[in-house]
């Protein structure tokens, strides 16, 4: 799989509007490889990823339905509401960082160099700090908490600002971007609720979302 990070002109705004229309100049990418495990529902999601000097940010749309989100602290559970994820590895061997974001704008981090499961989270990794975290800018249209699960079908929308400051602070200087690249992997899950389901746009080989082995390229423009 391989997705084209489109470049901004410089006088973007530092983070884009749910509805600016320099979405548009953004390439689409589909998160509709679902695991055997998911229930019959098949939320329709997309995501969209833009870059420019100061940072990255992508816009998630999803056609969805059983929707529910009750974690509104960062660093939280939130990949157990309804949630859209992104996972990035700017530089191999430097490990990744992923974001996770429930449809209420809750989120959390981490940089993760060794995936594999430990009871504390993972062999080798960090969980980024809130007054770090803060330096990331997100919005969805959803409330930040959906306590009675909406049963009917929804659009949602979620959008999210990284700095590169924040990426280098973990994988080191990044250099100049123009033509690199990365991998990653963008993810649409939810657990609690009535109808659970784990969606990748690169297709994961089991039910775990942290396999770098099953990353795709992101080719910044």
């Amino acid at each position: 799989m391989q997705y084209l990070i489109r470049k901004l002109p410089a006088t973007t705004a530092t983070a884009l509007a749910l509805d600016d229309a320099a979405w548009d100049q953004a390439d689409l990418a589909r998160i509709n490889c679902f695991r055997p495990e998911s229930s019959p529902h098949r939320p329709r999601t997309t995501v969209r990823l833009l870059y420019e000097r100061h940072g990255i940010q992508g816009r998630f749309q999803v056609q969805d339905r059983y929707v529910r989100c009750t974690r509104t602290g960062y660093g939280s559970e939130v990949w157990k509401d309804s949630c859209v994820e992104f996972f990035v590895e700017p530089k191999p061997g430097a490990g990744y960082l992923n974001f996770e974001f429930n449809c209420g704008g809750a989120f959390l981090c981490s940089h993760i160099v060794d995936p594999t499961r430990t009871p504390e989270g993972f062999k080798q990794f960090t969980k980024v700090p809130a007054e770090v975290a803060r330096r990331i800018s997100v919005q969805s249209s959803l409330p930040a908490v959906v306590e009675r699960e909406i049963t009917k079908p929804v659009f949602w929308q979620l959008r999210f600002f990284i700095p590169f400051t924040l990426l280098e602070q973990y994988v080191g200087p990044l250099g100049e971007l123009n033509g690199q690249t990365w991998r990653g992997n963008f993810f649409k899950c939810a657990e609690d609720n009535s109808h659970p389901h784990w969606a990748a746009w690169s297709p994961v080989d089991e039910l775990n979302f942290h396999l770098p082995r099953c990353f795709g390229t992101l080719q910044l423009e």
